[in-house]
């Protein structure tokens, strides 16, 4: 078998795999660029770059400049294609855009929020626009108003389904449902949804399909479907070149099925993360003390939020476990080992062609 490629806009990966981009800091220029390097398209997280004591103004500008360094440090490791992924919700998620453009990024990838104002951002052409998506009813809407609004279309979307892990663009209900909003389901009434304006612009959307997609036989499954390619964030945790703490790789190593859980997040959407004892501490203890001296995400309510986000995923990264949140797909319990980039890719390749 023949691994087909995936293009996207003007880019062609030699494979069609896009590593998810997962913050806070797990997928940043290591692992990019590991993948970019084996043929696939290695994205890097533009969350929570910047230094949290920091006052906000001073938060802003230190994560500008760690973003383009990142950018930087993947460029120097890779020539394979690049992403960046941002989420709508952070406060200074249009600088973060323009840092990422001027740096020579081609594609961006924007989620957890609609990016109605993104094509005005940027206006590059050969800068490829990916909103995350989770229906057909949002896809069109993004759809309808780009094409009424600036006269142009997506140059693909990511359909994440409800065993992602990280913050879900589905409500808790639907979440307990995760059969009647499975990958299997949606993505059909996606193809359909983009038809129209695969026509009226001449080009492919290229739908890639994430959350659950764990092995060869599932991405070839997908592909079966129509998707054009596949995301997959978390079988690269348990990679060599993932920059996380030894013990937030080992919590996914450990990591049972029932403990895997679906949390309220300060955001204001439903999240999958391990149950671990900072989640445990949290629910005896019903708030932690927030000193929030500037707000990173438009959409948290610092007076009613739980607990700070940023500091508990930045607390797993540094390996502060139990004082950390640690988000994850459903298929975590499954990892058995660490690897590199490399070989997980080699696996499952393999797994696709017997597939």
């Amino acid at each position: 078998m023949k691994i087909p490629k995936l293009q996207i806009g003007n880019l062609s990966a030699n494979i069609p795999i896009v590593q998810g981009g997962m913050g806070v800091r797990v997928s940043l220029a290591s692992l990019a660029s590991a993948v970019a390097n084996e043929g696939g398209i290695g994205t890097i997280s533009s969350i929570g770059l910047g230094d949290l004591e920091a006052s906000k103004q001073e938060y802003e500008r230190i994560s500008r400049e760690a973003l383009a360094n990142e950018i930087r440090k993947a460029r120097s490791m890779t020539d394979g294609h690049l992403a960046v992924n941002f989420m709508g919700v952070l406060s200074n998620v249009n600088d973060l855009i323009k840092v990422s453009v001027q740096e020579g990024i081609k594609i961006i990838v924007f989620g957890a929020g609609l990016p109605t104002k993104l094509p005005a951002l940027v206006e590059d052409p050969s800068v490829n626009l990916v909103p995350i998506i989770g229906s057909a009813r949002v896809a069109e809407f993004i759809l309808r108003t780009w094409d009424k609004r600036y006269g142009r279309t997506v140059d693909g979307l990511i359909l994440e389904g409800p065993l992602a892990g990280g913050h879900l663009g589905f409500s808790v209900e639907q979440l307990e449902r995760p059969e009647e909003y499975s990958l299997e389901k949606l993505l059909p009434e996606i193809l359909e949804a983009i038809k129209p304006y695969e026509d009226k612009y001449g080009k492919k959307i290229p739908i890639i399909t994430g959350g659950g997609i764990y092995n060869g036989k599932d991405i070839a499954r997908m592909l079966s479907l129509g998707a054009s390619g596949v995301q997959m964030g978390t079988r690269f945790v348990c990679t060599e070149e993932c920059n996380v703490s030894r013990q937030f790789k080992q919590a996914y190593l450990k990591v049972k099925k029932e403990d895997i859980v679906i949390i309220k997040s300060p955001v204001g959407m439903p999240g999958r993360a391990i149950n671990n004892r900072f989640l445990k501490d949290l629910k005896i203890k019903g708030k932690l003390k927030i000193n929030c001296p500037y707000r990173c995400l438009t959409a948290c309510k610092v007076k009613t939020a739980r607990y700070c986000i940023a500091q508990a995923l930045v607390n797993s990264y540094f390996g502060d476990v139990d004082h950390g949140l640690i988000f994850c797909g459903q298929n975590a319990y499954r990892i058995s080992k660490i690897t590199t980039v490399k070989e997980l890719i080699q696996e499952l390749l393999s797994g696709l062609k017997e597939a």
